[in-house]
């Protein structure tokens, strides 16, 4: 499909990136949503916990959320899609990726942005355990990369999948990294590094044979632990190569349900390759809006409900 045209107006203090970023990701808070929590096991002997909110009416109809790097499903991005879901008859389900949950995940690998696998195990946890008959996926960020990949991939999809909605998406992995990796992102980098590096560190001891004390040391940058951890733990020869077959850019062409990109022009995070206008403009499929403000999933709007958080709402309604 052609590119949208976007008519997102952020409150006149919220245009800058930076902004509308920080007060997304610190400051805004979701009340009144009840998360219950399920363990789902994993065939490779993990385990992901779901959390879970429900409609009050009875419905056949599931909203799958998927957090960005270091997020959980707490987080306000999540909760706030999943409270206006649930009060328009939609349950929801938030993944808590692996060790992303409050407690440590029990093997060596943990989540990375194109882990589809344990995505699929979750899309047939809930038509097996729950039969649900509409399923739509949301992801943000890292989440919003993972989505699209799954549904891009050659795999035959459920049926039950009805439509993708993807917030803030780097579907160039390598060009979203040197974005995060350049000055005026220097506090978002070393946020998420110290993350990261925090939830590495129990691993040297649990899986000593995988990562030594020299290797961890050695991880200065996003890139280093890409390098170090990420690449190694999941199967890549390097970083370049896990950025390079994981960006679900090349795999956009291939999208055979209704997939919504919502990528803001000002999100600092995101490389010119993180606009797929050209693969939009070629497959029916595949809607891209770009509206001018949003920072990285920073699309404040009025009642407390996120313009992205309505417009998905209005794409799976249609």
């Amino acid at each position: 499909m052609p590119v949208i045209e976007s008519n997102y107006k952020p409150p006149f203090w919220a245009k800058k990136s930076f902004v509308s970023t920080v007060f997304s990701g610190l400051a805004r808070q979701v009340k009144g949503l009840e998360q219950t929590r399920e363990r789902m096991e994993l065939p490779d002997g993990d385990f992901l916990d779901l959390d879970w909110s429900h409609s009050d009416q009875s419905t056949d109809k599931v909203v799958i959320l998927l957090h960005g790097l270091e997020g959980h499903a707490q987080r306000p991005y999540i909760t706030g899609t999943a409270k206006l879901f649930n009060e328009n008859g939609i349950d929801a389900v938030g993944v808590n990726f692996r060790g992303c949950s409050g407690e440590p995940n029990r093997l060596f690998k943990s989540y990375h942005s194109g882990a589809t696998e344990d995505l699929d195990t979750v899309v047939n946890h809930l038509i097996v355990k729950y039969d649900y008959n509409e399923i739509y996926i949301k992801g943000i960020s890292l989440g919003a990369n993972m989505a699209l990949k799954y549904v891009g991939e050659d795999r035959d999809l459920p049926e039950q999948i009805k439509a993708v909605i993807a917030i803030s998406t780097p579907a160039d992995l390598k060009g979203s990294c040197d974005e995060l990796l350049s000055f005026k992102n220097k506090h978002y980098a070393i946020r998420f590094l110290d993350h990261l590096k925090s939830k590495l560190k129990p691993k040297l001891i649990q899986f000593p044979e995988s990562i030594t004390v020299k290797e961890f040391n050695s991880i200065k940058s996003l890139i280093d632990f890409d390098h170090i951890y990420t690449a190694k733990a999941h199967g890549f020869k390097d970083a370049y190569d896990y950025y390079d077959k994981a960006s679900c850019r090349q795999f956009l062409s291939n999208v055979k349900i209704p997939s919504l990109i919502i990528n803001s022009l000002n999100d600092s995070f995101l490389s010119a390759g993180c606009y797929p206008v050209k693969e939009a403009k070629q497959n029916d499929n595949l809607y891209l809006e770009m509206p001018k403000y949003g920072g990285h999933v920073g699309f404040i709007d009025k009642d407390n409900v996120y313009y992205n958080e309505r417009r998905a709402l209005e794409f799976v309604l249609g």
